[in-house]
Parts: structure tokens; sequence; C-alpha cells
């Protein structure tokens, strides 16, 4: 284990879930006008209608995913008669699957923001770069499936597994130790992920505390022109 490890997966995840817990606290008691999702439809429904969704199933499938994966003990596996070569196989497909959804859906979601004039107008820097790294996360993830097919056999998931029940459970020292051995892909796309988290505060991802999930089948709003 070398010093980068202990700082990235050792104490680096209690930063980030700091900052994004207590940050998260201070801008709702603060800033409660600006805890929004700041919808721009008015301004081009086309676009949004494609993406949103798509980004959106993908997105929480995509941290389902990621959630129960990392952080359901390996003996609950075993119980379950559930192999880490098996499981990695659900992981690899069923995260390149909704990846792939998500990925398409930020496509757009970036496109459109970066090339309408008006909804670029109304874009802060912090937007357009919520989406950028939201998509050089997704790449990386996508990426890491391909190399995962080198090692089937479920190691890699293992430490990373090792890794974040570590971290839930106040051992740094263990935690760092897992990533010890981790391709720099896997640690690239983990270390990104805690920045997300960094970020999330103060930016409009604090909407997702507020949990629509009545958005799925929430009518999008209707604009009408004056006729």
């Amino acid at each position: 284990m070398n010093y980068l490890d202990t700082l990235f997966f050792g104490l680096y995840p209690y930063i980030a879930l700091t900052i994004f817990l207590v940050g998260s606290i201070i801008r709702y008691d603060r800033e409660q006008y600006t805890w929004k999702t700041g919808s721009s439809q008015m301004l081009e429904s086309k676009g949004i209608k494609k993406g949103n969704m798509a980004f959106h199933i993908g997105i929480m499938a995509v941290l389902a995913g990621h959630f129960v994966g990392l952080l359901t003990p390996h003996y609950v596996w075993d119980v379950l008669g559930v192999t880490a070569e098996f499981k990695q196989l659900v992981a690899m497909g069923a995260g390149g699957f909704f990846g792939l959804i998500c990925l398409y859906g930020i496509t757009i979601l970036l496109h459109r923001r970066l090339t309408n004039p008006r909804v670029r107008a109304t874009s802060s820097r912090m937007d357009i770069l919520i989406l950028v790294l939201i998509y050089i996360q997704l790449v990386l993830g996508l990426i890491s499936i391909l190399f995962s097919f080198s090692h089937l056999d479920g190691s890699e998931m293992l430490k990373m597994m090792s890794w974040a029940q570590n971290i839930v459970t106040f051992d740094s020292t263990e935690a760092a130790a897992a990533m010890g051995g981790v391709g720099l892909i896997y640690k690239l796309h983990i270390v990104l992920g805690m920045t997300l988290f960094v970020l999330f505060p103060f930016s409009r991802l604090v909407h997702i505390w507020s949990v629509p999930v009545k958005y799925i089948r929430r009518p999008f709003q209707v604009v009408r022109s004056k006729s």
C-alpha cells in the first residue's frame, strides 16, 4: 500500500462524504430558493424529452447496482448461492446495458446544453461541469467493463467490495489496502465518483434529496406558443 492509495481510498472518501452531507444541509438551510432542478424545458423541449428519461432511468439503475453490488457482504451472496464469477457477469451485463442507456441520454442533454444558444445562455459553469464529469464517469465505467473481461473470476470486484464495506465500517487502513492491487481504470472511476459527491452540494444535483419519484409518470410541462 502506498501513500496515494491511503490518500484517495482511505481518506478522500470521508472528506467527500462529509462535504456531501454537511454541504447539502447548509445549502438547504441557507439557500432554499436555489434548491431546484433549474428546468430549461421552456427554452427547448424536444431534446430534453428524448434525453431526460433515458438519462434518469439509466443513472438510477446504475447507482442502485453499484450500491447493492458493493455494499452487500460477500457471505450474503454465498448464502444465496451466487458465485463471484456469476455476480461479475451480471454486473457487466446490467451495468453495460443501463450504462449505455444513460450515456445515450446524457449525450443528448450535453449536446443540447452546449449547442442551443438559449439553453447555453441560462447554464452556469457548474451545470456544464457536472454534465461533463458525469459523461466522463459513464465512459470510464463502460471502459472498465472491457477490462473486466481479462479477469472474469471476480477478483477485482471483490477488492472493490472490500474497499466499500471497510469504508462503511470506518476501517480506512483496510479500505486503502484493498485497493492496492486494483487496476488504474477502476481507481479513476472511483475517485471521479467521489469527486462528484464533493461537487454535489454546489450544483443542481441537490434536487435528488427531494426524491421526485413521481417524475417517471409525470407529464412534461405543457408549453403553448402564442396564438
